[in-house]
C-alpha cells in the first residue's frame, strides 16, 4: 500500500506545474534577479555572453560598473543588454515588470484587459496596454512558408470558422445603422485548425469566408496526405486535395465515429468567453494578435510555467512594435 501511494505521488500531471504568486515573489524579488533570468532564458546558462544580437560578433566584454548597458561589443563597438533587439527595446519598465506580465500572460487562460494589467503592475492603463500587444507580437506565429514541410500539421486535423463581434440586437441604435448593411454585420471571420494528435491550433482572420481562403489556409497549415474533418461548409468540398470527412450540424449530427470538430469548437468557446467576458470588444485591426495569444497559450499549456515563459522570451528576439505603430499615428 505505501508503495502504491509513493507511485501514485510521483506521477506527473498532464498540464504543466503551475507557478502560484507566492512562489513567482520569491524566483523573483527585485529587477536583478529578473534581469538574470531574461539573460539566461534568452542566451541560455553556458553561452549567455557570447554574442552581440546586431552583429553576433563574438568579442563581447562587460562593462565596469554595467553603465550605460552591460555589455559592449568590441566589433560593432556599442552596448547592449538583454532589451537588445526585442520587443523590450525602449522600454523604461523595470525587469521585474516585464516579467510578471509575461507570467500574468501565461497563467491566465482567458486573459487580462488592460484595465487590469495597469492595477496589478501599478502602471498607466496605455503603457499596460502597449505592453500586453508587445507580449502578444512576441507570441505572434508567422505565417507557414509554402516549402517549409516541418511546420505543418500531420494530422487528422479539425478545421472550423466562426464569427467574431457583438450581437445585432445588443447594439445601440447607431451602430445597428451603420453595421446592417455590412457582411455579416461587421462581423470579423476567423478560420482555425486543430492537430489532434498534438492538440495545436493556429487561427487567422480571412475577409471572406470562402474556398479560396479557407482551403488556402488549410492547404498552408497541413500536408498533403492529412485527414480533414469539418462541418458541411461547401467552401472545403471541392479542390481541398485533402482526405474530407464531413458532420451535418444542421442536422443535429455532431460526431460520426471519429468525424468531428468538437476540439477546435472548443477553442473557440475560450475565446468567446474572454471576448465577451474580460475584453468586451475586438477591433478588427489588433484581432489577430489575441488570437495569436490564445493559440500559443494553449499550444504550450502542457508545459510548465517557466517553460511558457521562457518561450515568450525568445519569442521576443527580432521583433518591435512602436506605440505609434498601434495607434496609427505614424507621423
Amino acid at each position: 500500500m505505501a508503495k502504491l501511494q509513493k507511485k501514485r505521488r510521483g506521477r506527473k500531471s498532464p498540464r504543466g506545474t503551475a507557478m502560484s504568486i507566492t512562489e513567482f515573489m520569491e524566483r523573483f524579488p527585485d529587477d536583478w534577479a529578473a534581469e538574470k533570468w531574461l539573460e539566461k532564458a534568452r542566451w541560455g546558462k553556458k553561452r549567455r555572453y557570447q554574442y552581440c544580437p546586431r552583429c553576433l560578433s563574438w568579442n563581447v566584454l562587460e562593462t565596469p560598473n554595467r553603465q550605460p548597458m552591460p555589455y559592449w561589443c568590441g566589433k560593432c563597438r556599442r552596448h547592449f543588454n538583454v532589451r537588445t533587439d526585442t520587443v523590450m527595446a525602449g522600454s523604461k519598465l523595470g525587469y521585474r515588470t516585464w516579467v510578471m506580465a509575461i507570467w500574468i500572460f501565461v497563467t491566465h487562460p482567458k486573459g487580462n484587459s488592460s484595465i487590469q494589467l495597469h492595477r496589478e503592475l501599478g502602471v498607466s492603463q496605455k503603457t499596460a496596454w502597449h505592453l500586453a500587444h508587445r507580449i502578444r507580437e512576441a507570441l505572434s506565429d508567422e505565417d507557414v512558408d509554402e516549402e517549409d514541410e516541418f511546420e505543418r500539421f500531420a494530422g487528422p486535423i479539425e478545421v472550423d470558422e466562426t464569427f467574431v463581434g457583438g450581437k445585432a440586437r445588443n447594439m445601440h441604435f447607431a451602430a445597428w445603422r451603420r453595421n446592417r448593411e455590412l457582411p455579416d454585420f461587421g462581423k470579423a471571420i476567423v478560420v482555425g485548425l486543430r492537430d489532434r494528435k498534438t492538440s495545436r491550433v493556429r487561427a487567422r482572420v480571412v475577409t471572406k469566408a470562402n474556398r479560396k481562403q479557407l482551403q488556402r489556409f488549410v492547404r498552408d497549415h497541413t500536408h498533403r496526405g492529412t485527414t480533414v474533418y469539418s462541418d458541411e461548409a461547401k467552401a472545403y468540398k471541392k479542390g481541398l486535395q485533402r482526405e474530407h470527412h464531413t458532420v451535418n450540424h444542421r442536422r443535429r449530427q455532431f460526431a460520426d465515429g471519429d468525424c468531428y470538430t468538437n476540439g477546435i469548437e472548443s477553442f473557440w468557446a475560450t475565446v468567446k468567453r474572454s471576448h465577451k467576458g474580460t475584453y468586451h470588444s475586438w477591433s478588427h485591426k489588433h484581432l489577430q494578435r489575441y488570437l495569436d495569444e490564445f493559440c500559443s497559450r494553449q499550444n504550450m499549456r502542457h508545459k510548465d510555467t517557466l517553460c511558457q515563459m521562457r518561450a515568450v522570451v525568445r519569442g521576443m528576439v527580432g521583433k518591435r512594435l512602436l506605440y505609434r505603430e498601434l495607434t496609427g499615428r505614424m507621423d
